[in-house]
């Protein structure tokens, strides 16, 4: 008898488009998730889908069914949601997403603290700096920096990131120092690829009115431990989020320069899909990521 848990299953199969990522999600084998869908085709008595080994696609009955049972999934979560503010412990596991930065400097720590003030909460955290689709790799929460396009999802803001052009006194030593923006342009300034747009074109505000200057340079990369140590031999000026370099300021190993202007600046959010019952375990893990972020506020 067909159930709502082999629905639940062929949505899955159908959003990854895959049945391996699907599986991957669900946390069963594929060839058992297969057996699933066959079993599900059998009991409809109909073919759901067009199977190759390139790609999948839907029959005409699989796109009636999945048009239906699409909101399967939400109607579970919210069912569960709807009572887990009834419990006094908080439970279950929680799937998330954080930029490398963030990640490395705060956030690992302060997760690992909230695991240990909830010891039936399971966190598992992936480094990364790509905006994932939280919806389709069943994502409870992404912690993003920069301007979010995706309206269907919620966004708390949680600080701004303040960035910085900074180099090593070695290469003021050697190639002198940038007085104006304009006089980047004649210098090696190594570019910060990971960024969506904006990685060889530095914006600044000069009078509240935003300048861009197109920097050139001999060295890039989307890793901002690789370029923050590129900068530190000398390599270059670079323009990163200050939290990147906040301890080499401090100790002298790299200058901030261009002090009278003010570089980019772009918010820290906690992003989840909308529910209309947000699970405590992520209210009470989104409030103390915030406070980990406030706590070290001097970073940014």
């Amino acid at each position: 008898m067909t159930n709502a848990h082999d629905l639940s299953l062929f949505v899955m199969v159908v959003e990854a488009e895959s049945f391996n990522k699907a599986a991957q999600l669900a946390q069963i084998s594929t060839p058992a998730l297969s057996k699933k869908i066959t079993k599900l085709e059998k009991e409809l008595g109909v073919q759901l889908l067009y199977r190759t080994t390139r790609r999948l696609s839907l029959t005409e009955a699989g796109k009636a069914l999945y048009h239906h049972a699409r909101g399967i999934n939400q109607q579970v979560n919210l069912a569960i949601s709807s009572v887990s503010n009834f419990s006094d412990e908080l439970s279950g596991v929680i799937k998330m997403t954080v930029p490398t930065i963030s990640g490395e400097l705060l956030l690992a720590q302060a997760v690992a603290e909230f695991c240990q003030l909830h010891p039936k909460v399971t966190v598992e955290m992936r480094l990364e700096n790509e905006f994932v689709d939280l919806v389709k790799e069943g994502i409870d929460l992404a912690i993003r920096t920069g301007v979010l396009e995706d309206s269907s999802l919620i966004a708390k803001p949680l600080l701004q990131s303040n960035w910085v052009v900074c180099c090593a006194p070695a290469y003021i030593k050697r190639c002198g120092e940038p007085q104006g923006i304009d006089e980047l342009i004649a210098h090696n300034c190594l570019a910060y690829t990971y960024q969506t747009k904006g990685a060889h074109d530095w914006r600044f505000l000069v009078n509240g009115i935003e300048q861009t200057v197109k920097i050139n340079g001999n060295f890039s990369t989307n890793n901002a431990q690789a370029l923050r140590q590129a900068a530190l031999v000398g390599s270059g000026i670079v323009y990163v989020p200050r939290c990147s370099v906040y301890q080499d300021l401090l100790k002298g190993d790299l200058v901030e320069l261009l002090t009278d202007f003010k570089p980019r600046s772009l918010g820290i959010y906690a992003v989840y899909p909308y529910t209309r019952y947000q699970p405590e375990k992520i209210r009470c893990l989104i409030e103390h990521i915030a406070t980990a972020y406030q706590n070290h506020y001097y970073y940014f």
